[in-house]
C-alpha cells in the first residue's frame, strides 16, 4: 500500500493570502490606515501594544467590531491546463477590547481577537484533493494585560495571551477509495506580549511591541477514516480499527511579531502613520503530527508523520493617513505590502500565500463619546508559479481579497 500522505496547516488561518496566516484585521480605524498601530484614541489599541492603553484620553474605554473576508484562489494546473478555484465562505473576523485606568498611572485592559481563522473549499476532485478539499479554522487570543505611565510621556505594557482553536480539515485518500477528516476543537496554547509606547509631544506618538510565539497544541484530535473498506482499516498497514478512527496529537507554532509604529501629527486636521512588523516564520518549519495506531508515516515509528514546511522569516511595510473632515468626520487612506514567509517550490494549498499589496480607506465619525467606524480593503496578491514537487504541483496560482469593517468605541469619564 502507498504512503498517505498528509501534509496539513493544521490552526492555521487561510484568508489572509499574504504573510502565512496572520490575518491582520484587529481594528477597523487602523484597517483604514494599513492596519498601523500607533493609535490610541481607544481601547483597539490594546492588541497592538498593551503599553499603548496608558494614553487613551478616557478614564474607561470600549472597543468591538467585525470584519467580512471575501476571498478567491485560483489554481491553474500546468500539466492538464484545467483551472480549479475556492469557493470560500465569506469569513468573519472579530474584536473587543476593554480599558481602564485605575490611577493615573496604572491601567489595565482586556483584548479579544480572532487572529487566525476562515476556511478554505476546493472542488472535491481538483488536482490538489490528496492535499486539501476543505479546512475550516476558528481560533480566538484572549489577552489581559497591564500598563504602566513611567511618566507624562512614556509607558511600558505587558499582557498574557491564551489561545484557544479548532480545526476540521477535508482531503481524498484515493489510494485507499475514500476521504480522510482531520478534527480538533480543544486545541490550545499560551505566550506573552510587551511594549513600549512614547508620546513626547502632541504630535508623535511611537509604538514598539513584541508578541511572543504561540504554540498551539492538538492533544484531543481524531483523524476519521470514511469510504474505506474495512478490511483496509484494520490491515496491518492502516491499523486504526474498523470505525475508521484514530487519535493524534500535533503542534503548530504561531510566530512571534515584532512591531515599530509611529504617528506623526502634520497639522491639527492631518496625521501620517507607518509601520513595520516583523513575522519569525522560519520557526514553522515543518510540522509533525503523532498517531496513536495509523500507519501513515516514512518515520522509524510509522505512527509519525512529520510534513516540511520551510518557511522563511519575512517583512511588513504600512503607511496610512488621516484628515479630519469636520470637527467629527474623519477620512482615511493606506497601504501596505506584505510579505509570503514561503516560495513558489514550497507553496501549499491549505494556506495559500501571495506577496500583496493591498489598498485601504474607511470613514470615522464621533457622536460625542461614541465613535463608528467604516473601513474596506482591497488586496492585489502576486501571481504565484507553483513549483512544489514534494506535493507533485506544478502550474500558476492566483488570487483576490476585499476587507469590510465596522467598528464602534465608547470612551467614558
Amino acid at each position: 500500500m502507498k504512503r498517505i500522505l498528509i501534509t496539513t496547516a493544521l490552526l492555521a488561518g487561510v484568508f489572509s493570502y499574504a504573510g502565512g496566516f496572520r490575518v491582520s484585521l484587529q481594528g477597523v480605524k487602523q484597517l483604514a490606515m494599513a492596519h498601523t498601530s500607533a493609535h490610541t484614541e481607544d481601547a483597539s489599541v490594546a492588541f497592538f501594544n498593551p503599553a499603548g492603553i496608558s494614553f487613551i484620553p478616557s478614564k474607561l474605554s470600549v472597543a468591538v467590531g467585525g470584519f467580512g473576508a471575501i476571498s478567491e484562489v485560483e489554481y491553474q494546473s500546468l500539466e492538464t491546463l484545467q483551472s480549479y478555484k475556492t469557493e470560500n465562505p465569506v469569513g468573519t473576523p472579530l474584536y473587543a477590547a476593554i480599558a481602564y485606568k485605575v490611577t493615573n498611572n496604572v491601567s489595565v485592559g482586556l483584548s479579544v481577537t480572532t487572529p487566525f481563522g476562515s476556511t478554505v473549499k476546493w472542488a472535491n476532485d481538483w488536482a490538489g484533493k490528496e492535499i486539501v478539499q476543505k479546512m475550516e479554522l476558528k481560533s480566538f487570543f484572549f489577552q489581559p494585560m497591564i500598563s504602566f505611565k513611567l511618566n507624562d510621556w512614556v509607558s511600558i505594557g505587558a499582557s498574557y495571551i491564551y489561545a484557544k482553536g479548532l480545526v476540521d480539515w477535508d482531503k481524498s485518500v484515493t489510494n485507499l477509495g475514500g476521504t480522510l477528516n482531520i478534527n480538533d476543537e480543544k486545541a490550545t496554547g499560551s505566550g506573552f506580549g510587551l511594549g513600549f509606547y512614547f508620546k513626547p509631544d502632541d504630535k508623535l506618538d511611537v509604538s514598539i511591541a513584541y508578541r511572543s510565539q504561540v504554540t498551539m497544541k492538538a492533544e484531543n484530535g481524531v483523524a476519521t477514516f470514511s469510504g474505506v473498506s474495512s478490511s483496509i482499516l484494520t490491515s496491518p498497514q492502516l491499523n486504526v480499527g474498523a470505525d475508521g478512527q484514530d487519535a493524534f496529537t500535533a503542534e503548530l507554532p504561531l510566530v512571534d511579531e515584532y512591531t515599530i509604529g509611529l504617528t506623526y501629527k502634520i497639522t491639527p486636521k492631518w496625521l501620517v502613520s507607518a509601520d513595520f512588523n516583523y513575522h519569525g516564520w522560519e520557526k514553522y518549519n515543518k510540522l509533525t503530527l503523532d498517531f496513536e495506531n495509523a500507519q501513515v508515516g516514512n518515520q522509524t515509528d510509522k505512527t509519525i508523520l512529520v510534513s516540511p514546511k520551510n518557511f522563511h522569516n519575512a517583512k511588513t511595510f504600512r503607511i496610512g493617513t488621516q484628515y479630519m473632515l469636520t470637527n467629527n468626520l474623519a477620512g482615511r487612506l493606506g497601504y501596505y505590502y506584505d510579505e509570503s514567509p514561503y516560495t513558489d517550490q514550497k507553496f501549499i494549498p491549505e494556506t495559500p500565500s501571495f506577496n500583496a499589496n493591498v489598498l485601504t480607506a474607511g470613514l470615522g465619525y464621533k457622536f460625542g463619546k461614541l465613535g463608528v467606524d467604516l473601513a474596506a480593503a482591497l488586496s492585489f496578491p502576486e501571481a504565484r508559479k507553483v513549483n512544489n514537487y514534494n506535493l507533485n504541483l506544478f502550474g500558476q496560482a492566483k488570487a483576490k481579497a476585499t476587507y469590510l469593517g465596522l467598528g464602534f468605541s465608547y470612551n467614558a469619564f
